[in-house]
């Protein structure tokens, strides 16, 4: 699967318009071989057929040459067709999709959305995920990225960087969050509540009401299934509709949430990056470190603004292996800042001149490092 993505980059890096680039300038993009995958090159390896096949085909009748050579050819890359972009691998009932928690999870839920044919690869954490589709355990992972009541999720910005899958998707997915308990028992009858960390403080007005106790834990559907197989009668759980269904639980109160419209976005991360195009509103995510001076920040994201690039989402994290920058300060000497990384979302695709030319700005005068994360389709469907 690798060596047939590195064919495609490489044969359509040159009708997207992306050769422009210095080699260096996405140098992180890079597949699970460890080859280059960066939009800006091409692939100039060449694959011919071993001695022993060319000696075994010279011996053969022009029949069987035919029938070799069809065989040996089966196993090279193949150049990328107007067919094969056309597949829709959403329907495709072989996919793996890996996500963090059990079974009935809202992230299964958008791993759903995004792919219903889906196989379900449950994880423990969100490395997992990663892990998962780096050992080729699953083909995509769904990871929560940013929630509307609780903001981003930075520990998955971290982990963004740590590994080296692309984005290649995004899903926006409207929760209802449900008030589960065992057959038979009323609200009023409810002890404590057990539910994710962010369940409970999406729906604290409810809580605050019905006088529970709030027991954290590790995952939506995983309160579900605890409640089910204790037989906890003074327990609810808050978790989706499709969980109360699979762990046989009844629904006391639907949409529970203190916010209506409680949206979160997921992103969908793969092993190769796909090939943008312009059919489509699309996305594109870097992050990058900045150069120290007095308006550099203002300086990286006029990048933008004189192309006329709309910037969806920026995000600062303090670099966690350096985070502090030494630098000279003439009135007090030496002074200590945090160094961070900015994660930029910007509504463009890469197959557009003016998002290439803004990238090779920024890397060539204001970054000392640049990776793109992914470049995708936009989701505008709740």
């Amino acid at each position: 699967m690798g060596m047939n993505s590195l064919a495609v980059l490489g044969n359509c890096v040159s009708q997207l318009g992306l050769g422009g680039f210095p080699s260096k300038s996405f140098g992180c993009l890079s597949g699970s071989s460890g080859s280059t995958l960066a939009f800006h090159g091409s692939v100039k390896k060449s694959f011919e057929p071993k001695k022993e096949q060319q000696q075994i085909v010279s011996q053969e009748d022009d029949h069987n040459v035919s029938k070799r050579l069809h065989k040996d050819l089966s196993f090279f890359p193949r150049s990328i067709t107007d067919s094969v972009l056309s597949n829709n691998p959403k329907d495709d009932p072989n996919i793996r999709i890996a996500f963090k928690g059990l079974p009935g999870c809202y992230s299964e839920d958008a791993a759903l959305k995004m792919y219903p044919k889906c196989q379900s690869v449950p994880c423990d954490r969100f490395e997992d995920t990663f892990k998962a589709v780096e050992l080729w355990l699953a083909d995509k992972a769904v990871l929560p990225i940013e929630n509307s009541a609780g903001g981003s999720i930075y520990w998955n910005y971290d982990l963004l960087l740590c590994h080296r899958l692309h984005i290649v998707g995004e899903v926006q997915l409207a929760a209802n969050l449900c008030l589960l308990a065992l057959p038979g028992i009323r609200e009023e009858q409810l002890r404590r509540v057990l539910s994710h960390h962010q369940a409970l403080a999406s729906s604290d007005a409810f809580l605050s009401k019905l006088g529970t106790i709030q027991e954290d834990v590790d995952d939506t559907a995983g309160a579900a299934q605890y409640v089910a197989l204790e037989g906890l009668r003074d327990a609810g759980a808050i978790a989706s509709a499709r969980a109360a269904a699979m762990y046989g639980l009844n629904i006391l109160a639907e949409r529970i949430q203190d916010d209506a419209e409680n949206i979160t976005r997921f992103l969908v991360l793969a092993r190769e990056p796909i090939i943008p195009k312009l059919d489509k509103a699309y996305k594109t995510s870097i992050v990058f470190t900045l150069h120290e001076g007095p308006g550099i920040l203002f300086k990286a994201l006029a990048v933008f603004a004189l192309r006329e690039i709309n910037l969806i989402k920026i995000e600062s994290r303090p670099q966690i292996k350096q985070p502090v920058r030494v630098v000279d300060d003439s009135n007090m000497g030496k002074a200590k800042y945090f160094d961070y990384l900015f994660y930029i979302d910007f509504e463009a695709s890469m197959a557009e001149p003016r998002a290439q030319s803004a990238l090779e700005q920024l890397q060539q005068e204001l970054t000392t490092f640049l990776r793109v994360l992914g470049c995708y389709a936009m989701d505008t469907t709740l």
